[in-house]
């Protein structure tokens, strides 16, 4: 019995009502759900009236093979596991040809000469066949009746044999064809010169209208397509028009002469016998396409309601404890991946032909293709997924991967978009991102302040405090240094040849890093060639008779410009 929802247009109209909600979303997918019930119940019970066997019969349990005659189809024959039904036939087939071909056996000469289990069928003294108690049990007749139905169709059938291949009959029909293959050949050239008076015509008339139509529609629509769609449908026609007088033209050739004559009558049925198949394997299909189309409509809706729950989530509307928002969309698709493959399963036995070896066999290769060539895919989607949940960066960060320092643009599946500090596009692989150490120079930078050094080297001659004086000048010299916290100057080391100074200063400006450095140089070299102390980096091996420093008179030496008052 089959599952019908009781007064479906009430509850379809309360889902239309519902539809900006995500409880109008989850409505209308339980009544999906209700009516995909339904037509799976309707299924079963199909597949079990299918499966009740149909009753049978001796002659559809016995193997039978038709006997022919120049295409014709005489009558069947059984046979049996020794014998079987084909080698029967055929051996029935050649004895009949070589008798038919012999004008020396007479029509008259067919009798049927009876024994005690089995009728033989001899022209003269030439067998024929032989024919048992079997076959006309099968019949449902007597041998002998079944040996006299036979002895008059082979008599008509050998009649019919000899007059097509008559020499005055065969060159009768030689003319026949010869005149049929004119009259063809006339009607396709009538046909042709028909063909391009009709295209001039058309392009005449209708093609400045084409045009015209897309000046009106402000070229939305090309008149290049239409009037290629237009010559397209004429083509068409004009293929139609030509199949139809060859087809006329071939079946009746073919009919002419006994050689072709079985090839004539199955001429038009080779073209409709393709289109009849298709025809039956889709009405025969209907009932599959019905529940794969409620499927679809319960899957999209499905991700729909996904869809708007984690849409929610992303704005702010909707809060899950320990779910951070930039979870939600990556969330969504791997849930929509899951359900469309969790669909894809369920539809699999109702897709029409899934059941043929044919459609098994292209899944198989299609599957080991894909195995094979998508190993590096499957391993950077994973990968681009790992990442997302690991929070080590998101768009807008300044990082620095495997040596390359960019600011992130783009996060997708298979790779991650950097855009360099030269303004290079870098394009990284997320399986290499996962596998390497990643530097985010963004992530703290707004909370505790990006630390940026710089590091001179001064003679052991120059007080320390000297030097730190003025690494510290320089520091709020620079804009954009932060001075809370404040810069600091630690000696990480005392060298063969000078003292090892780092300042370390804090920044909120990440992306300008390269320029607060720059500045931050500038600002240290000024301040020590104004108080006279020498940078002792790179180290040397004799003291200078003068102090390597920068006049203040020439700190603007050509082709440098001071700046303005």
């Amino acid at each position: 019995m089959s599952f019908r929802a009781p007064t479906p247009i009430p509850f379809l109209r309360i889902g239309l009502r519902a539809r900006s909600t995500i409880g109008g979303q989850a409505f209308r997918l339980c009544v999906l759900v209700l009516l995909l019930v339904g037509a799976v119940m309707d299924r079963s019970y199909a597949a079990e009236q299918r499966a009740i066997p149909a009753p049978t019969n001796a002659a559809e349990l016995s193997p039978m093979a038709p006997v022919t005659l120049d295409g014709r189809v005489l009558f069947k024959v059984r046979g049996v596991s020794a014998f079987p039904a084909e080698q029967r036939a055929a051996l029935t087939e050649q004895r009949l040809r070589e008798v038919a071909s012999n004008e020396s056996f007479s029509l008259d000469s067919l009798h049927v000469e009876e024994q005690r289990d089995r009728s033989l069928l001899k022209f003269s003294d030439e067998l024929v066949m032989t024919i048992y108690d079997a076959d006309a049990e099968i019949e449902g007749v007597s041998r002998h009746l079944l040996a006299e139905a036979y002895q008059r169709r082979i008599k008509a059938e050998v009649a019919v044999y000899r007059h097509d291949r008559d020499p005055e009959i065969l060159f009768t029909h030689t003319i026949y064809a010869v005149g049929a293959t004119a009259a063809f050949l006339l009607v396709v050239y009538l046909l042709v010169l028909a063909f391009r008076r009709a295209d001039r015509l058309l392009e005449k008339r209708y093609k400045a209208k084409v045009e015209g139509l897309e000046i009106k529609t402000f070229r939305i629509v090309q008149s290049e397509r239409i009037w290629s769609g237009i010559q397209s449908s004429a083509s068409l026609l004009r293929t139609l028009l030509i199949l139809f007088p060859l087809s006329i033209y071939s079946q009746f050739v073919l009919s002419l002469f006994p050689w072709t004559k079985a090839l004539s009558g199955r001429l038009l049925s080779l073209v409709l016998d393709p289109l009849r198949t298709m025809g039956l394997a889709v009405i025969d299909a209907v009932p599959r396409l019905i529940f794969l189309v409620i499927l679809a409509i319960v899957i999209r809706y499905a991700i729909k309601l996904l869809k708007m729950y984690f849409t929610a989530i992303q704005q702010g509307t909707f809060f899950l404890s320990g779910f951070d928002a930039d979870w939600a969309m990556p969330t969504f698709r791997i849930l929509r991946s899951v359900t469309i493959a969790f669909a894809l399963v369920v539809a699999y036995p109702y897709v029409p032909g899934s059941d043929s070896e044919a459609f098994k066999g292209v899944s198989i290769l299609l599957g080991v293709i894909f195995s094979l060539g998508s190993s590096s895919v499957v391993a950077n989607t994973i990968a681009g997924y790992t990442m997302i949940y690991r929070r080590a960066f998101k768009v807008g960060d300044r990082v620095m991967i495997d040596q390359l320092v960019g600011d992130v643009t783009a996060m997708r599946l298979q790779v991650t978009h950097l855009r360099s500090l030269k303004n290079e596009e870098i394009t990284i692989p997320n399986s290499t991102i996962l596998n390497s150490s990643v530097t985010n120079f963004s992530s703290l930078a707004l909370e505790r302040g990006l630390i940026l050094h710089a590091t001179v080297g001064v003679g052991y001659e120059t007080p320390w405090r000297q030097v730190e004086a003025l690494l510290l000048e320089a520091a709020r010299r620079t804009e954009g240094v932060l001075q809370n916290p404040p810069p600091v100057v630690l000696l990480p080391s005392l060298g063969d040849f000078a003292v090892q100074y780092e300042l370390n200063v804090h920044s909120d400006r990440p992306k300008d890093s390269l320029q607060l450095l720059a500045t931050l140089h500038r600002n240290i070299l000024d301040l020590f060639n104004e108080h006279g102390v020498q940078i002792m980096t790179p180290a040397y091996q004799d003291d200078p008779a003068n102090p390597k420093i920068v006049p203040k008179d020439q700190w603007f030496a050509p082709p440098a410009t001071p700046p303005a008052t």
